[in-house]
């Protein structure tokens, strides 16, 4: 079914117009439904591309060009080759044509065939005598299938409080757990929310997935008594008066039902910084931190600008005098000259940071994880940030990504993100993504991609409209996908795509063509296009990582119990009845357990204890992850004490403490790292893991 197209639909000229720049007209919420999107929209999206559609001429002019453009074009200026083999945009060469490609690895070549992998520069000669530029990038033609099956923990790490850390867990609770989970529990990875670097300023954002920069950690996780210099502070006393302070926000949170203040945590942790970045760094330490310098180069002089002029101006540099909202400007050239100290104090955050990531990374590995730390890569970042201020000719001005109405949010969702201009990444042999990847390789064993979908396509929602008003713009899929595989491959690492929700057709497939996980969630794993009854474990997909909730869904005790629904109830969420709403939950949970029954997965641990009806549930829940095919295995540690409390619940700002929850037990008690290594529950549950022999 198409719906009646709007007032304002685009005219035949723009919507091929359109079309010729990866905007789409209209979208599809289900299969049998076509929606058209508005003229304002996609007049708009165009022009955030820096194409005129305003009036029947521009569009016209417009069209002309970008035709002429095409017919005259040699080649994109990105061609994709996977395994060696050429690209297949070579074919479309005049016949007698002449290549010259200069190798990343310093070679030069005149034929595509059998290079290295890498990104290289190919130039094309036809017989008439023009010539092209292009970026190529060589990509295996997949990341290797994982070998054997691995299970491991799903936390978001600020949740994770230790008796040391200082209000918040952090990266010396990450290394912890890491160790502990694969020597204790046979572990193979632990997974983490996203660490990038978030805005500063009080009240900040706890969402870890609107950050001011993804190419850059957040030095807020820093464990600081790990940091050497620590033991050679000039004032001792103030340092343990900051850690007495650290004690009692610590105590606050586990034992007077406080809730995680980021805020406070890390006034405290920036105290401490200032005191350390006033110690000289020893010469090998001195090396290690111009070695670091020199390796993020411009990148890293640029976030740490922005974090300078931050403390000066206000962390949105929108409203900076004039000449400092240009990086190259030379108002900001001098500026940064003014403010070196300042300067060198974020860079010198960027680096422990980035040490005690790695340190986290291989206290994992060295405990026996084949993977280890998982880290997850959010959608965009916020416009007033660092990274939207370093890179802005790759981000779309005016627009924002978010997604449209479908049946479970009439109303569509603006997430308040500015998106990559697809045209300017293309241009660039996608440098910014290659760079953000290779930053995040550095530490991670894998990585987790939020909404992966967006590597096909994002929905553009202009400044000013609502989300209705937006439309579709198509990224190259390929390209995107050519430089995960060929960065995740020279980094050894495995790919998880957060593919949840609707999905376009074919991305699955060319996801798992290049051996990109996807992700699986219990309760939405159904025969939709059957009878729509749970889908038993022999149908689910293997190359998955399979879980039974995620940070933004109710905990496995919460669904079980109903108790999710309450919740929504209480802050006035739901949109049907209470009675209706209650049905409907129980019924799917019935049906759940009813398969689970039948399975002969009910039953208790086999230790000779006593086991609740809850907790025997929760492990007949991963007995069935574990009949599946999925060659990741996730368990929510909340789950493993009975935590009924989501870290997140959608839809909600104020009304609920998104993102600044402990994690707790059945009865809403803080539990730290301490206590989950000693937990009988958590055990029990993960030895149903363990006895399975994965």
């Amino acid at each position: 079914m198409t719906a009646p197209r709007p007032a304002d639909a685009p005219s035949e000229d723009l919507s091929r117009l359109a079309a010729l720049h990866g905007v789409a007209t209209s979208y599809s919420p289900s299969p049998d439904r076509t929606v058209a999107a508005s003229a304002t929209a996609v007049t708009l999206t165009l022009a955030a591309l820096g194409v005129d559609a305003s009036t029947p001429g521009a569009v016209r002019a417009a069209l002309a060009a970008r035709e002429r453009e095409q017919a005259a074009r040699l080649l994109p200026p990105t061609v994709v080759g996977w395994g060696g083999s050429p690209p297949a945009a070579l074919a479309a060469l005049p016949e007698g044509s002449r290549l010259r490609i200069d190798t990343e690895q310093g070679e030069t070549r005149a034929s595509a065939e059998q290079l290295p992998p890498g990104v290289h520069r190919l130039t094309a000669t036809a017989p008439d005598g023009r010539t092209a530029d292009a970026h190529l990038i060589v990509a295996p033609p997949r990341l290797p299938t994982p070998t054997g099956r691995s299970y491991g923990l799903l936390v978001q790490l600020y949740s994770l409080l230790s008796r040391r850390s200082w209000g918040m867990g952090d990266l010396g609770d990450l290394a912890e757990l890491a160790g502990w989970a694969g020597r204790s529990l046979g572990a193979g990875f632990v997974q983490v929310n996203p660490l990038h670097a978030a805005v500063p300023g009080a009240p900040t954002d706890p969402s870890p997935y609107r950050p001011s920069s993804r190419r850059f950690p957040d030095p807020v996780h820093l464990r600081i008594e790990d940091v050497p210099e620590t033991a050679y502070a000039e004032d001792p006393e103030r340092l343990r008066a900051l850690l007495e302070r650290s004690g009692r926000l610590r105590a606050a949170v586990l034992e007077k039902g406080a809730l995680i203040d980021r805020d406070a945590v890390w006034e405290l942790k920036r105290e401490a910084l200032e005191l350390l970045h006033a110690v000289p760094l020893g010469p090998g330490r001195r090396a290690a931190y111009c070695d670091f310098l020199a390796e993020q180069g411009q990148a890293l002089e640029d976030h740490a600008t922005w974090c300078a002029l931050a403390e000066v101006h206000g962390s949105d540099w929108h409203r900076w005098p004039t000449g400092l909202r240009d990086p190259r400007s030379a108002d900001t050239t001098r500026a940064r000259n003014g403010l070196m100290d300042r300067v060198d104090f974020w860079s010198r955050l960027a680096w422990l940071t980035d040490t005690q990531l790695t340190a986290a990374q291989r206290a994992g590995r060295e405990a026996g994880m084949p993977v280890g730390i998982v880290h997850d890569l959010a959608v965009g970042v916020h416009p007033g940030g660092a990274d939207a201020w370093a890179q802005q000719e790759y981000f779309a001005a005016g627009m924002s990504v978010g997604a449209p109405p479908d049946a479970f949010n009439a109303r569509g969702q603006d997430w308040g993100l500015p998106p990559w201009r697809p045209d300017r990444l293309a241009e660039s042999g996608y440098a910014p993504f290659r760079e953000l990847l290779r930053a995040l390789f550095r530490y991670a064993g894998a990585l987790r991609i939020d909404h992966v979908m967006g590597l096909f396509r994002l929905w553009w929602v202009p400044q000013g409209h609502p989300p209705t008003e937006g439309t579709y713009v198509r990224y190259d899929a390929e390209a995107m996908l050519a430089v995960l595989v060929l960065e995740a491959s020279r980094a050894g690492a495995l790919v998880i795509g957060e593919d949840l929700g609707t999905v376009e057709p074919g991305v699955r497939e060319a996801l798992r063509e290049r051996g990109v996980l996807g992700t699986s969630v219990l309760w939405f794993e159904r025969d939709w296009e059957g009878d729509g009854r749970p889908l038993p474990p022999e149908s689910w997909r293997a190359d998955c990582l399979a879980t039974a909730t995620t940070h933004d869904l109710p905990s496995t005790a919460a669904r079980l119990t109903g108790e999710h629904v309450e919740l929504r109830d209480s802050l006035g969420l739901l949109t049907r009845p209470l009675e209706t709403e209650r049905a409907e939950a129980a019924a799917d949970t019935a049906e759940w357990l009813s398969l689970l029954s039948e399975l002969g997965l009910l039953h208790g641990t086999g230790g000779g204890t006593d086991t609740s009806s809850e907790e025997a549930e929760i492990q007949a829940v991963h007995r069935f992850l574990l009949r599946t095919p999925a060659r990741m295995v996730g368990v929510w540690l909340p789950d493993g004490v009975g935590d009924r409390r989501p870290q997140n619940l959608p839809g909600t700002w104020d009304q609920y403490p998104n993102w600044r929850l402990p994690i707790a037990d059945a009865q809403g008690r803080p539990v730290t790292l301490e206590d989950l290594a000693a937990s009988p529950r958590l055990h029990a549950l993960m030895e149903v893991l363990r006895d399975a022999g994965t």
